[in-house]
């Protein structure tokens, strides 16, 4: 019996032994905060730090003056994260555990400034908690447009004489109402937007509604969904509004892009410096179209490849000019290619927002009813547009370039059976300096297209005044002398058939 008391009693020591080990060490774990790894980058460079992220990795606070936006200006892989263009924060190691972070009631007041961190593009970050986080940004602005300077006619391949609409007007052009962030879990990305194009003020598509949901597996791979800008051409890979005019592509770069479309697509960084982007959608533009009105299947695809060989990126979200300054050559080589089989019915009208239509290289729409002749109208044709693009920058100045291809065939409905394929080229040339650094920036650009329903050209300058010094606000002020211009809308300052003088005055706000 001694024995059988004994080996009970030590059995009870080694069953409470356990216990207050099992209790230490989870009181231990409970109390042992995440671990952390800052990172730092300065503009032009990209640094990786090592670190163990397999549990994942969330951003606790930024320092830098740049943004840090994920799967943009930083990300992480197996071996560490990774930041770049001026991106400089520090990174919880795993998910932050329930409680670890504050709700708004139990803050101090300088943790509930942080609330109001601003980023450029992404805006100000109004609320967040281990469930979720919001950011609201706003973007708009005032536009004089003068296009007295234009020839009152214009006379297209097939001889008809046409009127060309021209306007001297202020607009409040455009209000952009952006919400973003992430719910649940930080990979699980929203972005969803309104915005209105007040130049077509009483026509379909004036104020739009779209987004996109995302979910970030890695640096490698982000999968998403929604109403997106088809990676057609450079000025589709969402660096707007950095561009150097203000919500204004070159001609050419109008001419030839796909626009807006809702679809599915995954885009992410490769080794090598190396960036991509794949998307289906359902046609060169959505805007304007309703789902009865588009054909069945996901007819567009679209693919782009981009490399930045020396620094590892080309500017904030790869804008255009070099407002940040490069202190090292920042280069890059980029491709893109796309393929869709169009359907009139898919196309809408020609004032729609921020659409580009089939055309012509003299402007007219390739779905127009008898235009190749009596009783001949496209039904559908299948569009396909190759272009490959370089560009390189240093301390302030910037040269950029690209060419785009364009081929129509397989044109389908009545008496088509003759219409050859039509094969486009054009091509445009920026050049910018920033004349006084962070404030001043002059640029010099032209395009060309060259069809066999005839050619177009432009030349056009402008400069920028960015009033305090960041991106944000600016004054813009621009000239375009246009060739045979085919394409324009409302919201553009271009008009189809243009021939002469445009000026323009914009003064933008984003945040």
């Amino acid at each position: 019996m001694p024995r059988i008391e004994e080996w009970r009693s030590a059995r009870r020591a080694a069953l409470a032994l356990a216990a207050a080990f099992f209790i230490a060490s989870s009181a231990l774990a409970a109390d042992a905060p995440a671990p952390r790894v800052t990172c730092e980058s300065k503009p032009g460079e990209r640094q990786h730090c090592p670190a163990d992220t397999s549990k994942g990795v969330v951003l606790a606070e930024s320092h830098g003056k740049a943004p840090c936006l994920l799967g943009q200006t930083w990300g992480y892989d197996q071996k560490g994260v990774w930041v770049t263009e001026g991106c400089s924060a520090t990174f919880v190691l795993g998910r932050p555990e329930p409680g670890e972070a504050k709700t708004p009631e139990e803050q101090t007041p300088e943790e509930k400034k942080k609330f109001l961190e601003y980023l450029p593009t992404v805006g100000f970050r109004i609320f967040e908690s281990d469930k979720g986080q919001v950011y609201v940004r706003l973007y708009s602005y005032l536009r004089y447009l003068n296009q007295n300077g234009l020839d009152a006619t214009y006379v297209d391949s097939f001889g008809t004489t046409k009127s060309v609409q021209t306007r001297e007007d202020v607009q409040l052009n455009k209000v952009f109402l952006p919400f973003s962030g992430w719910f649940l879990d930080p990979k699980f990305r929203y972005y969803l937007w309104f915005w209105t194009s007040n130049a077509a003020a009483g026509e379909g598509g004036q104020v739009v509604g779209g987004g996109s949901l995302s979910y970030v597996f890695s640096d490698l791979i982000t999968l998403g969904g929604g109403l997106g800008a088809l990676p057609t051409v450079r000025s589709n890979e969402n660096q707007f509004p950095y561009w150097l005019g203000v919500d204004d592509r070159t001609m050419a770069d109008e001419f030839f892009r796909g626009s807006y479309t809702m679809g599915i697509w995954i885009r992410g960084k490769l080794p090598s410096s190396l960036s991509y982007a794949v998307m289906l959608g359902n046609n060169l533009s959505n805007l304007g179209i309703s789902a009865a009105q588009l054909s069945t299947g996901l007819n567009t695809q679209s693919f782009q490849l981009a490399w930045t060989p020396t620094t590892g990126e080309f500017g904030y979200l790869g804008s255009f000019g070099d407002y940040e300054q490069h202190q090292n050559v920042a280069t890059r080589l980029g491709a893109h290619y796309t393929h869709s089989r169009e359907d009139a019915q898919n196309q809408s009208n020609p004032n729609a927002v921020d659409n580009s239509q089939t055309r012509l290289s003299d402007g007219n729409i390739v779905f127009t009813r008898d235009l190749f002749g009596p009783g001949i109208s496209v039904d559908r044709v299948t569009y396909e547009m190759a272009t490959v693009d370089a560009g390189i920058k240093y301390k302030g100045l910037a040269l950029e370039a690209e060419y785009f291809w364009r081929r129509l065939s397989n044109f389908a409905g009545p008496n088509t059976a003759g219409i050859a394929n039509i094969e486009d080229h054009g091509y445009q040339i920026q050049a910018s300096a920033m004349v006084v650094p962070k404030f001043v920036q002059a640029y010099l650009s032209g395009s060309e297209i060259r069809g066999p329903y005839g050619n177009a050209s432009e030349v056009r300058a402008g400069a920028n005044w960015y009033v305090k010094g960041e991106r944000g606000v600016r004054l813009n002020a621009e000239w375009i002398h246009l060739n045979n211009c085919p394409t324009g809308y409302t919201a553009l300052p271009l008009s189809v058939g243009a021939n002469g003088d445009v000026y323009h005055v914009n003064f933008e706000l984003g945040f």
